[in-house]
């Protein structure tokens, strides 16, 4: 039986603060997620932004896995 490692990509999430406003307390969040492999890195302004956008990448990442297993 022909078992395949199973396909798994890493990625480099960076979380940070930023003041928006005057008061201390007016505060958001923001994300960086950068692919070590080639470099590019994505912005995001809020963790929902970033959510879709996994999602995305894990879609694409089934639909590739399905079509390389369809050839073989």
């Amino acid at each position: 039986m022909d078992k395949k490692s199973p396909y798994y990509r890493i990625y480099l999430l960076t979380v940070w603060q930023e003041h928006i406003g005057s008061l201390p307390e007016m505060i958001t969040w923001r994300f960086r997620l950068e692919d070590p492999r080639s470099g590019q890195q994505r912005v995001f302004a809020d963790a929902a932004t970033l959510m879709i956008a996994l999602g995305e990448i894990a879609t694409a990442t089934n639909a590739t896995q399905t079509q390389q297993g369809e050839e073989e």
